[in-house]
């Protein structure tokens, strides 16, 4: 007989999440701050502002990390993650990453619970003459753009990794390159919010805004209305496809989905000490036991569930670099939606009076957390984006208006 994909013990589509459950909240029906989507982003952003001493309310359509906060791989890589054209998000992105170690000390104080924070690196591999040539680009790509990487033959690579297969040619050791275990992030962010007063409100979707002389007032919940002095946009891939905004404001946003799996690793299997790329996969340990392979790029809207063909990619991806993969168990396998933008980069903005976007920001959510919940805890309390978050407003998108021939 056939096994049920949706039984209890069944890895398929099961996240890492830990399951903890949320009481029901109670809607107020007033807050300072409405924060539409209750991922890594509007967490962050609530519980930022609640510190401030705002009175927030987040709602989230599904439960807390739905989206792609709890399908994530949580790296903060700034330097592996750099490739052509992105020379305008590294500003952002290294400005985050000097944010993170008092973001990690700060939360873990407030929420009482680890995130499992490791300072570790990354390597970045290749497998013969033509991924070498490619990988070579990279690493030239990264020195001219001044970040903090060392060229490795393959049997240097090989001392950090023993686990590693002989095929291995050649690599990049990214020091500064670090990662989270998002499951631990989120669950934190969660219990700091609490703690600070914030209301997390989940299954609870919002299906409008509320409009007042060009400004918006508040939100509605179904046949609930939250009067607010601000509303904040957060809802990730959501946040093009909601309704929620007139056409005028649209926000060019898409998902793109990512399949990953979760690997048990144990002494007779062996590891890694680090995240490792390739051109096919990235794997990261985490403090657990737990290998995360992500991740499948795919741009088939909101297409849910885990494909044969995706399973294969990340685990041949994997096992082409890490033989030791062959004997590790399946614990778990899902699929998420990355809210990626038309140029890969975060929208930050007061888009109209009293409404503010935070979403878009692709596969680095989590390395931009810190700088853009600062940042829109700046916009919103104090009027104004700082300087490095400047150039990631809307009106990037905007098209100049077509020069008319002269008669």
């Amino acid at each position: 007989m056939p096994v049920p994909l949706d039984r209890p013990d069944s890895p398929i589509g099961h996240r890492r999440s830990l399951d903890r459950g949320t009481a029901p909240a109670s809607l107020p029906t007033r807050t300072d701050v409405a924060v539409i989507g209750g991922g890594l982003i509007g967490l962050a952003i609530a519980w930022r502002l609640a510190r401030a001493g705002r009175a927030v309310t987040v709602l989230e359509r599904d439960t807390i990390g739905a989206g792609a906060s709890l399908a994530a791989t949580g790296m903060l890589a700034p330097a592996a993650e750099h490739e052509p054209g992105s020379d305008p998000l590294l500003p952002l992105a290294l400005d985050s990453l000097r944010r993170w170690p008092e973001f990690r000390d700060a939360l873990e104080a407030e929420s009482g619970r680890a995130i499992d924070y490791r300072a570790d690196g990354t390597l970045v591999l290749a497998l013969g003459r033509d991924e070498v040539e490619r990988l070579r680009f990279r690493y030239d790509l990264q020195r001219r753009s001044g970040l903090d990487a060392a060229w490795l033959p393959g049997g240097e690579v090989r001392r950090l990794e023993p686990g590693l297969r002989p095929s291995v040619t050649a690599g990049i050791h990214c020091p500064l390159d670090h990662q989270v275990d998002p499951r631990l992030v989120m669950d934190a962010l969660a219990e700091a919010c609490r703690r600070a007063g914030v209301v997390l409100a989940e299954r609870t979707p919002v299906t409008a805004l509320d409009w007042s002389g060009g400004r918006v007032t508040g939100v509605r919940a179904g046949d609930r209305g939250i009067a607010a002095e601000t509303v904040i946009l957060a809802s990730g891939a959501w946040s093009g496809e909601d309704g929620l905004l007139p056409e005028a404001l649209a926000l060019p946003v898409r998902p793109l989905k990512g399949q990953a799996l979760a690997l048990r690793t144990t002494a007779r299997t062996g590891g890694l000490a680090r995240m490792v790329w390739t051109e096919q996969v990235h794997m990261a340990p985490k403090s657990d036991g737990q290998l995360i392979v992500g991740a499948t790029v795919e741009d088939c809207g909101f297409r849910p569930g885990v494909t044969a063909g995706g399973l294969y990619a990340l685990l041949e991806g994997a096992r082409r670099v890490l033989p030791g993969i062959e004997e590790m168990e399946v614990e778990a396998v899902w699929s998420g939606y990355r809210p990626t933008s038309d140029d890969d980069a975060p929208i930050l903005d007061t888009l109209a009076p009293g409404l503010v976007a935070a979403t878009g920001h692709h596969r680095n959510g989590y390395l931009l957390a810190p700088v853009t919940a600062d940042a829109i805890a700046d916009l919103v309390t104090g009027g104004a984006l700082p300087e490095v978050a400047r150039p990631f407003t809307r009106a990037r998108f905007d098209r100049p208006e077509p020069r008319r021939a002269s008669a």
